[in-house]
């Protein structure tokens, strides 16, 4: 483990070992200081963020973009003080943190018996929303980690969400899938992160006018499990409680092979995400580079949430 990897360890160790004490007015507090001094530094992650805010706002004034920019910094780190103090939050906390709507949408998938599949983009706290549906619904369910470096960081992540209710499954290895499609067949639930790809078998799609790759895992789980694929965005306002929508299914087409019907169906949820991210841009963390433009020659290794 290099020098780096273990300072990021012991950063994310901190952060769950004390933020997690703190009062939550002073836990508020902190995670806003944190926020404007890294966004006043403009610093990579920064930057990237205000670029990606011009396509999703493409008329926005210079003045515009950094203040969303800075917006989005305040909600990124809403996001990460909550996320080190999700694990002290009482039963009721969870439950009073967290107002979905469409929520039938969710429900009556999961009474028809046939799996439910969530695919959400990067926006607001997708752990809390986790630790509601495991806690407000009584809803376990499977998702899918990224391999981070150092490992023990890994681990970390994965312990955290482990102990909100969830199971998780490693991005790499190749068992995922097939995992996955068994707990769908059960009936279960699976909650999958889909607005960025992470594999060499992206789906291209055009988001906000231009072409970027997302995951073809959930539309191809739909197709193979017969499970309803609902796409989820999320969002703050100005109260203590995250609000959300999970929006109307996205339907396997009844013709084409399956490349075509997986891109009809990627397509559909590229545009549910775009609805929710032009309705709430602030609270979408997308602080690395994303569409294809971007990505050559290669791929950035800007910072960005697991």
């Amino acid at each position: 483990m290099s020098a780096q990897e273990r300072l990021t360890d012991s950063l994310y160790g901190l952060g769950w070992g004390i933020v997690k004490k703190l009062p939550e007015p002073v836990a508020v507090r902190l995670g806003r200081s944190i926020a404007d001094l890294a966004w006043k530094q403009r610093g990579k992650g920064v930057l990237r963020l205000e670029s990606n805010y011009a396509r999703v706002v493409p008329d926005a004034s210079p003045e515009r973009l950094t203040e969303l920019s800075r917006a989005g910094m305040r909600s990124y780190l809403r996001y990460w003080m909550e996320s080190f103090r999700l694990p002290a939050w009482s039963k009721d906390r969870i439950r009073g943190g967290f107002d979905p709507k469409g929520l039938h949408h969710l429900t009556d998938g999961l009474a028809a018996g046939k799996g439910v599949i969530l695919a959400l983009p990067h926006m607001a706290n997708w752990d809390l929303a986790g630790a509601w549906v495991t806690t407000a619904l009584e809803t376990p369910f499977t998702t899918v980690a990224e391999r981070l470096k150092p490992e023990t960081l890994y681990d970390r992540f994965v312990a955290y969400r482990e102990g909100l209710g969830m199971e998780v499954l490693p991005h790499s290895g190749g068992t995922a899938f097939g995992t996955l499609a068994r707990r769908l067949r059960d009936g279960g639930l699976v909650c999958l992160v889909a607005e960025r790809d992470l594999s060499s078998s992206g789906v291209e799609v055009r988001f906000f006018g231009e072409a970027t790759r997302i995951p073809a895992g959930p539309a191809l789980l739909a197709q193979q499990t017969g499970a309803l694929l609902l796409p989820v965005t999320l969002w703050y306002d100005d109260s203590p409680v995250m609000q959300g929508k999970v929006h109307p299914p996205v339907e396997v087409p009844e013709t084409g092979t399956r490349a075509e019907k997986t891109s009809v169906m990627a397509q559909a949820l590229a545009d549910a995400f775009a609805e929710g991210i032009a309705d709430h841009p602030e609270d979408w963390h997308m602080l690395q580079r994303l569409w294809l433009k971007d990505l050559e020659p290669r791929p950035s290794s800007d910072g960005a949430r697991p």
